[in-house]
């Protein structure tokens, strides 16, 4: 095999003169420049520790501190306070130096400190600063004097030129709200989903909690928010997602889509080849820290990027009780999925990265492959898409060792995963109800055995070109998937594009080593457990109803006319469809980032509020009057923004009553309110889809590239998992999912009401003519 053959770095031969050694010149040269690359990123990986160490300062600065002491005493000037002569005193060298070397050393030393000092001080500062949250607040269009007084201090203490990871020192924990707020603002949320028996048992449960056992639950808290990082996220990820053992798959798993009416090209390998080739600039950008730090929209403040570190060289353990993260700090290839074969691609070649046509190439090679996948290697990645507790144990007994644990780790330490789809996808004009929903369910769990669940993503190139991706939900919050992507489609579209003929430009190396099939052996009863997770899986998938349209009638440009959040107007309007839709309020989610704070992750806004539910009531009620159903909607507006705010600034509800549950089961404490709580069902969870790199699309010359957004599957049996995206100024796209098997749920009847109950807000300002013109 031409590979193997690559794979030779010598060869030797006994001959009766002795042993003639045959070296491979090309072969010795690939792994001179291979080590070469690894010690260029340890050195960069080194550089950039101390550029982040020392922000907002700069390594430079030290230097300058260094020459300015100096010189100044050289005028005989002591800008220490008489400092530097007691360091001179306590020299532990001083018998070896000079009177005017151990005067150097000192007022090195002295520098340093000064130097270290200053940074430390800035750092607090600004950590106080950014620790103030008041101009989120502020009316919407009018800054307060306050504010812009903060917004400079800010700015001055700052720093020029920050890396990706420049601010996560200067960032505030994420503070431990009070019990009694915490559990005013739990009752007032549920109002509207209990009668009022219900609600005056609920209320002596938590005024019982909220008097016995919560202090002693907060005291362990506090405790553990001086200690700790982020009070929160460690316990989040360990017992929300790792811990979790049902499928990865439409359970937690979700998708993001490609352009929405543009597809660059129908040529698979070349789409695949670009797209590829994006993804992998965009892993040298993070991992040499060239991205940009993460900050609030529009604004200079900086919010946590610690989630970026796991996106590439990621997978997800199985084991028997509880999961585990795996991270390589690097990976040399790419595991491709192709027809039942999985196949190795290496990504570098003689020291760099494969060129968009060398990739195409390669990718071209498999699609030509026309070798039948071995005994059990075509559905073999069922298994990440069934129980953990049984993949655990059959990864236990079947994938330790020989063929199958080679393989296995090929696969677990790989940048990430990509399928080549041999299916079409994407939105077919003459049917577009049913191409898009289509679209969706393949991303979503595709055949149930041809995407790596385990993956921090797989990638999906489909057969006429359209593209799509699959991640995992527990390394990161999918803003951080939506990144990449953002950054992955403008590459691919306006700076690689493609030749006429639709395949990438460029020319490729001819000697570059062709693809590895990778070796499976599969016994008769790991077969079996493989179709046995198949099964499972292949019965979740069929019960996942599922709905994709873009609402075109208006978007944000029209909302923003009526003087309203376009969040807001679009969670109330999913809680108007609701009601039509069930006859009824529900609990809901939606999410929002607590990443103002270091390590933050997300927080939950209890969108169904007495406000909202007066409004859905008034329009209702065929009594009420548009003026009395516009003045409460105005109202539960300013109700969501509130709330929304309130999550952002860490004093949000969900987070806080899951850390006391925790602890409580720590210390071995039954609570009947947290137990209730913690219990009550998500049916209607939802998520905003935000665009956070609005400057690599010009969507007023360029309309047609919109994206699709993403998705994921309903939370609740008999509940509704609304995602959605607000594209530039028209155009609002949403990705409904709920169960076939629910009798109360239609993921089609839910879409239609949600129009409608869009369309029906808007009227209700009677906005003029001319703003309804597009």
């Amino acid at each position: 095999m031409a590979e193997a053959h690559q794979a030779v770095a010598f060869q030797f031969t006994v001959t009766p003169e002795g042993i003639d050694l045959q070296l491979s010149h090309e072969a010795l040269r690939q792994v001179y420049l291979s080590g070469l690359r690894s010690w260029k990123k340890k050195f960069a990986r080194f550089k950039n520790s101390i550029i982040t160490g020392v922000y907002p300062a700069s390594p430079s600065s030290w230097l300058f501190v260094v020459i300015t002491i100096i010189a100044a005493m050289y005028t005989r000037v002591d800008p220490s306070l008489g400092m530097i002569g007691k360091i001179k005193e306590h020299l532990p060298v001083s018998a070896y130096l000079s009177h005017q070397g151990q005067n150097i050393i000192s007022g090195l030393l002295f520098s340093t400190i000064l130097w270290l000092a200053l940074i430390m001080t800035m750092r607090y500062i600004l950590k106080q600063l950014l620790s103030y949250h008041g101009w989120m607040y502020d009316q919407h269009g009018k800054m307060s004097a306050t504010t812009k007084l903060w917004l400079t201090l800010v700015k001055i203490f700052s720093g020029r030129k920050p890396m990706l990871y420049s601010y996560q020192a200067s960032l505030p924990r994420l503070p431990v709200p009070h019990i009694k707020d915490t559990m005013t603002r739990y009752l007032e949320s549920v109002r509207p989903l209990m009668n009022d028996q219900e609600f005056k048992r609920m209320t002596g449960l938590a005024k019982d909690f909220e008097v016995n056992l919560a202090p002693r639950l907060q005291w362990y808290l506090k405790l553990k928010s001086l200690w700790a990082s982020n009070y929160v996220s460690d316990w989040w990820e360990e017992y929300i997602y790792l811990r979790g053992r049902s499928p990865l798959m439409v359970n937690s798993n979700y998708y993001a889509m490609d352009f929405l009416y543009v597809t660059p090209t129908p040529v698979q390998a070349a789409r695949a080849g670009n797209t590829v080739h994006a993804i992998l600039l965009y892993r040298r950008r993070l991992s040499r820290e060239e991205l940009k730090p993460s900050r609030v929209p529009g604004s200079i403040i900086p919010l946590c990027s610690s989630q970026w570190e796991r996106t590439f060289n990621t997978t997800r353990i199985p084991g028997a009780e509880t999961d585990t993260i795996q991270h390589y700090q690097d990976s040399k290839h790419i595991v491709v999925y192709h027809k039942g074969r999985f196949f190795r691609v290496w990504v570098y070649h003689g020291g760099r990265l494969l060129k968009p046509k060398e990739l195409e190439l390669q990718f071209q090679r498999i699609l030509d492959d026309q070798s039948p996948p071995l005994p059990g290697e075509m559905k073999l990645a069922a298994l990440t898409a069934g129980s953990r507790t049984f993949w655990a144990k059959t990864r236990k007994a079947y994938f330790r060792n020989g063929k199958n644990g080679q393989s296995l780790e090929l696969v677990e330490k790989a940048a990430f995963f990509v399928t080549l789809d041999d299916s079409e996808q994407g939105l077919r004009y003459e049917d577009p109800v049913n191409s898009l929903d289509a679209y969706a369910k393949s991303l979503l769990h595709g055949k149930c055995y041809d995407r790596w669940f385990d993956k921090s993503f797989t990638f999906i190139v489909f057969k006429n070109g359209k593209i799509g991706l699959n991640a995992e939900h527990s390394w990161a919050d999918a803003p951080i998937i939506g990144h990449l992507w953002e950054s992955m489609l403008a590459t691919d579209c306006f700076q690689l594009g493609y030749n006429v003929d639709g395949h990438c430009k460029g020319e490729a190396d001819p000697m570059l080593p062709a693809p590895q099939r990778m070796q499976w052996e599969i016994t008769a009863e790991c077969q079996e457990a493989i179709d046995s997770s198949l099964q499972e899986a292949q019965t979740l998938a069929d019960d996942v109803d599922f709905h994709t349209f873009p609402f075109k009638d208006f978007g944000k440009g029209l909302i923003k006319k009526c003087r309203t959040s376009p969040d807001a107007f679009i969670q109330i309007a999913l809680q108007l469809a609701h009601y039509r839709d069930k006859g009824k309020f529900c609990l809901t989610y939606e999410a929002s980032m607590t990443r103002l704070f270091r390590e933050g992750r997300t927080e939950t806004v209890r969108s169904c509020t007495v406000e909202s539910s007066n409004f859905v009531k008034a329009m209702m009620n065929c009594n009420d009057t548009d003026e009395q159903r516009l003045k409460l909607f105005k109202t539960a507006a300013e109700k969501h923004q509130l709330l929304y705010r309130n999550a952002m600034t860490g004093v949000g509800i969900d987070r806080h009553l899951f850390c006391l549950y925790v602890v409580s089961k720590y210390l071995g404490k039954d609570s009947p309110f947290l137990k209730e709580v913690l219990s009550e069902p998500w049916r209607l969870s939802t998520s905003q889809t935000p665009i956070q790199q609005v400057e690599l699309f010009d969507l007023m010359n360029h309309p047609e590239y919109v994206s699709c957004g993403g998705g994921f599957g309903p939370v609740a049996d008999d509940g509704y998992g609304v995602s959605y995206i607000i594209v530039g100024e028209d155009l609002i796209n949403f990705h409904v999912s709920c169960k076939h098997s629910s009798p109360e749920t239609n993921a089609h009847r839910f879409g239609a009401h949600i129009q409608k109950a869009l369309l029906d807000i808007l009227a209700l300002f009677k906005l003029d003519k001319k703003d309804l013109k597009k």
